[in-house]
C-alpha cells in the first residue's frame, strides 16, 4: 500500500472548501495556516502516512497548540479551538472521500474557552449612574425610568424595550418580562424604580405619545413609537460616560450588576436564576465566581492569617 502524504490530503481539502463549498478567502487562509502547522506536527511525530494518524495524534496537536514551542507562543483556548476545527474538518473530509478507513478526530473536542466573568459595577457606581438623568424633561424622565427598571429587575435591554403598559403592575410592584424562547417571567420591582416609572408615565410619556399614532409600548422614543434596543443601549452608555464610568460597560452591565449584588447580599442562586430567566442554574453560577473573587479579596485583606 502506497503512502498517503498528509500534504496531499490538505491540498485536496482546501480545494474542496474553495470550489465545492465556496468558503470565504479569509477562512481558507486561516484553515491553510492552521493545517500547515498540523502537517509540521505530524512530520515531527514521525507520521508519514495520513492513514496512520490516531486520535492521540490529534489530541497531542491540541495540547501542543496550548503549550507552544520555540517557534510558536501558546495559543488561547479560542485560537486552539479554531485550529482543531480545521483539523476535524480535514479528517472528516478524508474519511467521507474514502481516503481513510476511519476518522481519528471525530471524538476530539476543542478546548472549552475560559469562562468570561460578567463585569458588574460596584453599588456606588450603579447609584451614580441611576442619578445621572435629570428629574425634568420627557427624555430624561424616560431614561431614568428605563435605567431604574433595568437594575431593579435584571431585565435584558431587549426585554425592557419590549414591555407594554399592561406588563407593569405598579400596585403589586411587578413586571412581566418576555424572555428568550417566548418564556415569560414575573419579577418584582423596587420602590425607586416604581417611583421613576410613575414620574415618566405621568409627566413624560403622554407628551411623547402625542407625537405617535398610539402604541401600547411602555418606553417611547421622540417620535412616539417604541424605543429601540439600540437607543436604549445608547441611553445606558451615555449616562455611564456622564457618571465617569468608562470601562466595562456593556448592554448587560445593569443585568450583571443586579445578579452580582443580589448574590453578594445573600440571595440563593436558584432565586437569581428565576429572576434572570436562565433555563439552567449553570448559567447563573458564573456570577457566583464573581462573588467568590470578591470574597477572596476581602479575606486576603481582612484575615490576620490570610497570607500565612
Amino acid at each position: 500500500m502506497h503512502v498517503l502524504p498528509a500534504a496531499e490530503v490538505v491540498t485536496a481539502y482546501l480545494d474542496h472548501l474553495a470550489v465545492e463549498r465556496g468558503t470565504a478567502r479569509n477562512t481558507l487562509d486561516s484553515y491553510a495556516r492552521d493545517l500547515r502547522r498540523y502537517l509540521r506536527y505530524l512530520e515531527q511525530a514521525g507520521v508519514r502516512d495520513f492513514r496512520r494518524v490516531t486520535e492521540s495524534d490529534v489530541t497531542g496537536f491540541g495540547a501542543a497548540l496550548r503549550e507552544g514551542d520555540e517557534v510558536h507562543p501558546p495559543l488561547a483556548a479560542s485560537s486552539a479551538a479554531r485550529a482543531l476545527v480545521a483539523v476535524r474538518g480535514l479528517h472528516r473530509f478524508a474519511h467521507l472521500d474514502g481516503l481513510t478507513e476511519d476518522d481519528p478526530a471525530r471524538e476530539v473536542r476543542p478546548p472549552a474557552p475560559a469562562k468570561r466573568l460578567p463585569k458588574a459595577l460596584p453599588v456606588d457606581d450603579v447609584l451614580r449612574l441611576l442619578a445621572m438623568p435629570p428629574a425634568e424633561g420627557e427624555r430624561p424622565l424616560r431614561d431614568r425610568a428605563l435605567l431604574e427598571l433595568l437594575y431593579s429587575t435584571g431585565a435584558r435591554i431587549s426585554e425592557a424595550v419590549g414591555l407594554d403598559l399592561d406588563d407593569v403592575d405598579r400596585e403589586e410592584r411587578t413586571v412581566l418580562l418576555d424572555g428568550k424562547g417566548g418564556k415569560q417571567r414575573l419579577v418584582p420591582i423596587g420602590r425607586p424604580a416604581v417611583e421613576a416609572l410613575e414620574a415618566y408615565l405621568v409627566r413624560a410619556r403622554p407628551v411623547l405619545a402625542l407625537r405617535g399614532r398610539g402604541t401600547a409600548a411602555l418606553f417611547l422614543n421622540a417620535r412616539g413609537t417604541r424605543l429601540s434596543r439600540q437607543s436604549a443601549w445608547q441611553v445606558l452608555k451615555t449616562n455611564a460616560e456622564r457618571a465617569g464610568i468608562s470601562t466595562g460597560v456593556s448592554p448587560h452591565t445593569l443585568r450583571h450588576s443586579f445578579a452580582t449584588h443580589l448574590l453578594e447580599g445573600g440571595a440563593d442562586v436558584r432565586v437569581v436564576q428565576e429572576l434572570l430567566g436562565h433555563a439552567s442554574v449553570t448559567t447563573t453560577q458564573v456570577y457566583t465566581l464573581v462573588t467568590m473573587n470578591t470574597l477572596r479579596e476581602v479575606y486576603a485583606t481582612a484575615h490576620p492569617r490570610a497570607l500565612g
